[in-house]
């Protein structure tokens, strides 16, 4: 019973409180009701509410957003296609068969965002690359449906790796602009917009929080996305996610989907913009050059934190050394782990990439790395990566075809779950040849046209003697089955 009356007057003491408290924040109202708990006028008035904050920036920056529609010419496939004998036979037996038109038109969404008054603007690399025709349409976001204004577009620069592509129209005014920010003043937590045209719905607005940061998806070399729940759909590609300040801090990219779901699921991913400054003008000129060291490089496993003597997994091993390369030129060797680059610590190889080739050629650095348990500093000049060019006709047979190959690594070896290192591994697949072939990423091709491959070189010098138009057929490891694959060559 005493329990009781003591939990009765701590109710007593605590409603006297509540209604004390009351009392007090009925005293501060604002002249329009609303409570601004116990603070003084002037915090008052400096707070915003954060739905207000959505729609001044929504109203403020959707007019540099623009949709992005693409068409791209794919020919008619039907069986007999590459073998004359059986297209005559359908043709003889089955007339509609002649009818089929040649060529078909495949139409994709897209969006983005001008940076630049005079036409500039930035969008997945993946929405315009393989595009015929480009039209950029600005407008649709004001309630009533219509568009203000389309244009015709040109592709000034794609950079398959990081997925970031420019693009330029003529316009008749100076376009308002979008204002970059800082990703890497980025918070978890933080509030962030994404706007696009998602399923074509023009100008849609979502909002959400910065669910991480630094995620790798594998989707190319220099993955360092910024995660969301802020809903992003597919056509939002291209589109801008912005801060409560109403900058840039990303270009939405991807969603990952669960099961048969081909929509959002809460797991959006963007580009961070600063990786988009990175190599703005280097797009501008068509052209991506990027820092390269020469090196092959892996993680620190635990079985090789113990072997090599080391004290942390901290840093990114030497597989290998390329001739003739900067590193070799510096002393750099095969078995030393590089820990700190250009002052900045290596937490793991998959970070080291990036910290590279994001300088420019010709930079000069400081390479800190330890060798059979000491620690010693190199410096070098950088060089330039080869065979990185961005602007679509002199694209690499590699990025032509709509793959990337690389040489297998131990990583990529665990990654795929591949048994042998002869040969080069599939590592992305984008639309074009390869994709409607049948490729697909963890795929080893082995041999083009009997020709053996055993690395990037051979891989590469078996493409270039296959003509325009042309089939290369390629040998290909999938698991413990090995099947023939034609992958027809670009018509240029």
């Amino acid at each position: 019973m005493k329990y009781w009356t003591t939990k009765v007057k701590w109710f007593c003491f605590g409603l006297g409180l509540v209604m004390i408290g009351a009392f007090a924040g009925s005293s501060i109202q604002g002249d329009g009701g609303l409570a601004v708990d116990l603070a003084t006028e002037a915090e008052a008035e400096n707070k915003v509410e954060p739905i207000n904050i959505f729609a001044k920036i929504t109203r403020e920056q959707t007019p540099a957003v623009v949709n992005i529609s693409t068409a791209q010419k794919v020919k008619t496939k039907m069986p007999g296609m590459g073998d004359e004998r059986m297209k005559e036979f359908y043709e003889k037996f089955f007339p509609f068969f002649r009818e089929m038109p040649k060529e078909q038109t495949r139409q994709s969404l897209g969006s983005g965002f001008v940076v630049e008054e005079d036409g500039y603007i930035l969008t997945n690399a993946h929405v315009v690359q393989s595009a015929d025709e480009i039209m950029v349409t600005f407008g649709g976001g004001n309630g009533n449906g219509h568009h203000e204004k389309e244009y015709k577009a040109k592709l000034i620069g794609a950079d398959p790796k990081t997925d970031i592509a420019l693009i330029k129209i003529e316009p008749d005014k100076k376009l308002q602009v979008m204002k970059l920010g800082d990703s890497d003043l980025l918070q978890v937590g933080e509030w962030v917009i994404a706007i696009g045209n998602p399923f074509g719905f023009a100008q849609s607005v979502t909002v959400g929080v910065v669910s991480a940061k630094g995620r790798a998806i594998g989707a190319g070399p220099y993955d360092d996305f910024i995660q969301t729940d802020a809903s992003i759909n597919p056509g939002n590609s291209g589109g801008p996610l912005l801060n409560v300040k109403g900058e840039v801090i990303g270009i939405n990219s991807a969603i990952f989907t669960g099961g048969m779901s081909q929509g959002n699921i809460g797991i959006g991913f963007a580009i961070p913009v600063n990786t988009v400054k990175a190599i703005y003008t280097d797009l501008k000129d068509g052209r991506v050059k990027r820092g390269w060291l020469g090196v092959s490089i892996q993680p620190i496993t635990p079985e090789l934190e113990k072997a090599l003597g080391l004290s942390t997994d901290v840093g990114a091993l030497v597989g290998d050394v390329f001739e003739k390369s900067p590193a070799e030129k510096a002393g750099i060797k095969r078995g030393d782990v590089i820990v700190e680059f250009n002052g900045k610590e290596v937490p793991s190889s998959e970070q080291l990439p990036r910290m590279v080739a994001f300088l420019r050629p010709g930079t000069k650095v400081d390479v800190k790395i330890i060798r059979d348990g000491k620690s010693e500093e190199i410096t070098l000049s950088l060089g330039e990566m080869p065979d990185d060019v961005v602007k679509p006709a002199e694209s690499s047979p590699t990025e032509s075809l709509g793959m990337v190959v690389e040489k297998i690594t131990p990583e990529l070896a665990r990654k795929f779950g591949l048994e042998s290192d002869s040969g080069v591994v599939v590592t992305r697949v984008l639309p074009g040849s390869a994709m409607e072939a049948g490729i697909r990423a963890g795929d080893v091709i082995t041999e083009v046209n009997r020709k053996k491959i055993d690395g990037i070189d051979s891989y590469r010098d078996a493409l270039s003697d296959v003509k325009s138009g042309e089939s290369a057929l390629m040998l290909v490891q999938r698991g413990r089955n090995t099947v023939f694959v034609a992958v027809k060559m670009p018509e240029s």
